[in-house]
């Protein structure tokens, strides 16, 4: 079955006889047993909903994996899946992360006695480096936020294979759309289901994906134990997303390609950073392991005025945080995103007072330009 129909039939539980199109939501906390030692398959929604349970099914599939975990927001996932390590434990991940990732590794994750290193993972040779006896695991971002650098999934899951690591993607960027990781030897996906699967910036949502039988049990574990589990309705308006994530992926990426172009030719960018450029470092990888590039555009501009009058003077796109949604949305990282990233760290990236990142919508690609146009203009 081709993706685009995974995304509107990907399961096909029916879990009423009504004949209802859209799966029901079902605003239930508990379940009923029909006797002593019965189930009806569902007890306690903190354990599972047939509404969640039908969007677990469906994103599972859609990422090739064996099993699929919906939490309340893309840093509960991210929470949960650290409770997998234990103190001494040692991770390598990619050090231009979204910000709140370093934030929960730092303050939270190392409160609890795990270890970090923080590195350009596309240099191989410098993760086998930094890989000891205590490493656990590599947690990798590709493209990453807000640079937009490119990881070689494969070769970053086959070293860790080699030192029997776990390898971890964020690939809330690219969906499984445009990039499937578990496909390339990850063993779990991670995704803010508020960005492209939701697609309307109308609710937070996060996922596991996992690629065997022995992490579900373990991940569903710590699931129900810790309990942040994705609500009925939110579940039900992240199935409605994914109906729509084929068609709004190509649109937005066809729209990011054209603003990418022009924003390359304008006095007052000094740089541009989107995967789909030919002249974009990673271009080549990013070629052989996904069959898109995304939406995600960020861009240097002459100096912090020029930066803070874009910001002031846009009138469609709007100043905001978040990205993946239908409307673009423009953000200033170093006071948004990754404002608790220490200045130097932060600076050294590239993440300084001239970075915007630009979410690209569904508008018309002409009307975001005129935009643009009109903000630098007034300059």
């Amino acid at each position: 079955m081709d993706f685009k129909t995974l995304c509107i039939h990907g399961n096909k539980k029916k879990y009423d006889s009504t004949g209802a199109v859209s799966v029901p939501i079902f605003q239930s906390a508990t379940f009923a047993h029909p006797a002593v030692g019965q189930s009806t398959g569902y007890d306690y929604s903190r354990l599972q909903n047939p509404t969640r349970e039908h969007l677990e099914i469906t994103i599972a599939g859609l990422e090739c994996g064996r099993d699929a975990m919906a939490f309340s927001s893309g840093m509960a996932a991210i929470a949960a899946l650290m409770e997998l390590f234990s103190p001494g434990d040692h991770i390598i991940a990619t050090d231009d992360l979204y910000g709140g990732t370093p934030r929960l590794f730092r303050n939270i994750s190392a409160k609890n006695g795990v270890t970090f290193d923080f590195i350009n993972t596309s240099e191989l040779s410098l993760v086998e480096s930094l890989i000891k006896p205590q490493t656990k695991a590599l947690f990798i971002e590709t493209p990453t936020n807000p640079m937009m650098q490119v990881t070689d999934i494969a070769a970053v899951s086959k070293l860790a294979k080699k030192y029997n690591l776990l390898t971890i993607v964020d690939n809330t960027f690219l969906t499984p759309y445009f990039q499937r990781p578990l496909l390339l030897g990850a063993d779990i996906v991670v995704h803010s289901g508020s960005k492209y699967l939701g697609g309307h910036n109308d609710t937070l949502a996060g996922f596991l994906v996992v690629a065997d039988d022995p992490l579900s049990e373990r991940l569903r574990f710590i699931y129900k134990t810790t309990g942040a589990c994705l609500s009925p309705i939110d579940s039900w308006l992240i199935i409605r997303g994914i109906k729509t994530l084929a068609v709004r992926m190509d649109r937005q990426q066809e729209n990011a390609v054209a603003l990418a172009d022009w924003l390359c030719r304008q006095e007052k960018i000094r740089a541009v950073h989107y995967v789909g450029l030919p002249g974009h470092p990673d271009y080549e990888i990013s070629q052989k392991q996904s069959c898109g590039f995304g939406a995600m555009i960020s861009f240097e501009t002459d100096s912090e005025q020029t930066a803070k009058h874009i910001l002031n003077h846009v009138s469609m796109i709007q100043f905001a945080e978040s990205l993946g949604g239908v409307e673009t949305l423009i953000t200033y990282p170093m006071l948004q995103t990754h404002a608790d990233i220490p200045k130097e760290e932060r600076e050294s990236k590239g993440i300084n007072e001239r970075l915007l990142r630009i979410s690209v919508g569904l508008e018309h690609v002409g009307d975001l330009i005129h935009d643009l146009d009109t903000a630098l203009g007034r300059i």
